[in-house]
C-alpha cells in the first residue's frame, strides 16, 4: 500500500489523477485464488496466464461476498483519493451462475428473471457500498441495465450509440471505443474519433453534458516494460489533443506536422517510445555487422504489427502471460513514421502530375535501398532464427522496391507500363499485404499508387516533358 501511495503521489505532482479498477464481478479469478468462498463456483482456482473471458465470477447471493467487498472498498477508498471508483462489470458469461442451483434458487425466489437482472442487482448493491465510502461508481457497457442507481458513471467500449443511449436515460458517460492504443490504429484513426459525433451527435443539450469526455486504453497483452512506451506513445498525445480540443480541429496533415515535435519533446521527458527500438533490434541482431544491422533497421521501419486482435488469432502458439517479447513484432512501433512519411512522399509526387523531380528523386533513393536490403539481411536471418522468422518479410520489402523502380521508371518514359505488368503486379501486392510473422508491410498501399499511375489512366497520364 505504501508503493501505491508513493505512484498516487508521484502521479498528483505531476498533474495526473489514478482512479483504480477493479473489476467484479467477471474477470475476477485472480481474487478467487486468495478467496475462494467469493466464488459462485466450486473451484479450485488458479491465477489465469492466458488472455480471453472467463467463466469465473462472484456470486452474488452471497451476504458475505458484499461483506468482503464493503471492507475491501473502504480499505481502497481510504488509499485512492480520486471521486471515482471503477468496478468494472464487463464480459461476465454467466456460466458459473447457470451451473449453481442455489444461485438459480436464488434468482426464482427474488424473481430475477435472467442474468442480466442478477448482475444488475449485485451492481445495485455494490454501487451502495461505494457511496457509503464517498465515491461515485463507474462501470462498463454491461452495468447499464434497467434498475441501475442513475449516479453510475458509464466507461462505454461498445461505441458513441451506446455512450448515446447512456445519455438519454439520464446516466453519465465516457468514451473508450476508438481509444483502444493496443489495437495498433494510426494516430490519424483515432484522432477521427469523437464522443459527440455519431449518435452523440444528436443529443439534447442537457444529454450532452452527460458525457463527460473519453479515456484511452492500453490493454496489456503484448505489452513489456520495455516497449510499453513504444505502444502509448506519441499516439496518445493525439487522443488528449482529440479530447482536449474543439471539434473543428481535426486535420490530420496538421496534427502529424505536430505531432513529430510532440514526439521529440516527449523523447527529452525520457520516455523510450523512439529509442527502445534500436535496442531490442541489436538484441535480435546479435553479432550482426553494422551493414546488416542498418538492414534490419529498413525492414524494421516498412513493418508495423497486425492490427485489432489478429494478433492472438495468428500467433504460432497460444499465448500467455509468459510469452516472451522479443521478437520484431514486438520491437517495431505500432504505426511507422517512415511508413507514414513514404506514403506521404508518393501522393506528393502523384500531385504533381508525376512532374516534381526532388520527390521522384527521394523516392529512387528509397526504393533502392528497400531492393537491395534483402541481400544484406538474409545471410543474418541463417544465423539468427528470430532473423529468419521475418526473411519472407525481407524478400517481399525487395520486391516492393523492385515493382516501384519498374514504376517510377515506366512514369519517367512516359510510356505505359503493359496491362499484364500491371496485373502482374497488383497480384503479387494482395499477397504482400497478407500478414506474415504477424508484421504487415506499411508501403505497399503507396507503391500500389505508382504501380496503377505507370499503366496510364491517372494523375500521371499524360506525357512527361
Amino acid at each position: 500500500q505504501d508503493e501505491i501511495r508513493d505512484l498516487i503521489a508521484y502521479a498528483r505532482d505531476r498533474g495526473i489523477r489514478v482512479v483504480p479498477e477493479f473489476d467484479m464481478p467477471g474477470h475476477s479469478t485472480a481474487w478467487f485464488v486468495g478467496h475462494p468462498e467469493l466464488a459462485s463456483g466450486k473451484g479450485p482456482y488458479e491465477i489465469e496466464r492466458r488472455w480471453g473471458v472467463f467463466d469465473p465470477a462472484m456470486d452474488p447471493t452471497n451476504e458475505r461476498v458484499y461483506k468482503f467487498l464493503d471492507e475491501f472498498i473502504g480499505e481502497m477508498a481510504r488509499i485512492f483519493p480520486d471521486h471515482y471508483f471503477h468496478i468494472g462489470g464487463d464480459e461476465v458469461n454467466g456460466k458459473e451462475w447457470d451451473a449453481n442451483p442455489k444461485i438459480q434458487a436464488f434468482m426464482k425466489a427474488q424473481g430475477i428473471k435472467n442474468n442480466e437482472a442478477l448482475q444488475a442487482y449485485f451492481s445495485g448493491r455494490v454501487q451502495k457500498l461505494v457511496v457509503k465510502h464517498g465515491k461515485v461508481v463507474i462501470g462498463w457497457d454491461e452495468v447499464l441495465v434497467r434498475g441501475v442507481p442513475k449516479d453510475i458513471v458509464i466507461q462505454s467500449w461498445r461505441g458513441q450509440a451506446s455512450l448515446a443511449q447512456a445519455a438519454k436515460q439520464s446516466y453519465r458517460g465516457i468514451l473508450s471505443n476508438g481509444y483502444y492504443l493496443d489495437l495498433g490504429w494510426p494516430a490519424a484513426r483515432h484522432y477521427a474519433v469523437d464522443p459527440m459525433s455519431g449518435d452523440a451527435a444528436n443529443l439534447s443539450a442537457e444529454e450532452k453534458q452527460r458525457i463527460l469526455g473519453g479515456e484511452s486504453c492500453m490493454w496489456a497483452e503484448y505489452v513489456s516494460p520495455e516497449n510499453l512506451d513504444s505502444r502509448i506513445w506519441p499516439r496518445n498525445a493525439v487522443i488528449a489533443e482529440r479530447l482536449w480540443s474543439p471539434q473543428e480541429v481535426r486535420d490530420p496533415a496538421s496534427m502529424y506536422a505536430r505531432l513529430d515535435f510532440v514526439s521529440a519533446r516527449l523523447e527529452w521527458l525520457g520516455l523510450t517510445h523512439r529509442t527502445v527500438m534500436r535496442h531490442m533490434l541489436q538484441r535480435l541482431a546479435g553479432s550482426a555487422s553494422r551493414a546488416e544491422f542498418a538492414a534490419l533497421r529498413t525492414l524494421a521501419d516498412a513493418v508495423e504489427p497486425v492490427k485489432e486482435y489478429t494478433r492472438e488469432r495468428t500467433a504460432p502458439a497460444e499465448p500467455t502471460s509468459a510469452t516472451p517479447m522479443n521478437r520484431l513484432v514486438d520491437a517495431v512501433p505500432l504505426e511507422s513514421d517512415a511508413a507514414r512519411r513514404f506514403g506521404e512522399l508518393v501522393d506528393q509526387f502523384l500531385s504533381s502530375s508525376c512532374r516534381d523531380a526532388a520527390s521522384e528523386a527521394q523516392l529512387g533513393v528509397q526504393l533502392t535501398a528497400w531492393r537491395d536490403n534483402d541481400a544484406i539481411l538474409q545471410p543474418l536471418a541463417q544465423r539468427s532464427f528470430l532473423v529468419k522468422e521475418v526473411a519472407a518479410n525481407s524478400q517481399d520489402l525487395s520486391a516492393l522496391g523492385t515493382a516501384a523502380l519498374a514504376a517510377l521508371d515506366a512514369i519517367a518514359k512516359g510510356q505505359p507500363a503493359p496491362d499484364t505488368w500491371k496485373a502482374q503486379q497488383l497480384a503479387t501486392l494482395e499477397q504482400m499485404k497478407k500478414p506474415k510473422a504477424q508484421l504487415l508491410m506499411i508501403p505497399a498501399p503507396a507503391v500500389q499508387k505508382l504501380i496503377e499511375a505507370a499503366a496510364g489512366g491517372g494523375p500521371c497520364s499524360g506525357s512527361k516533358p
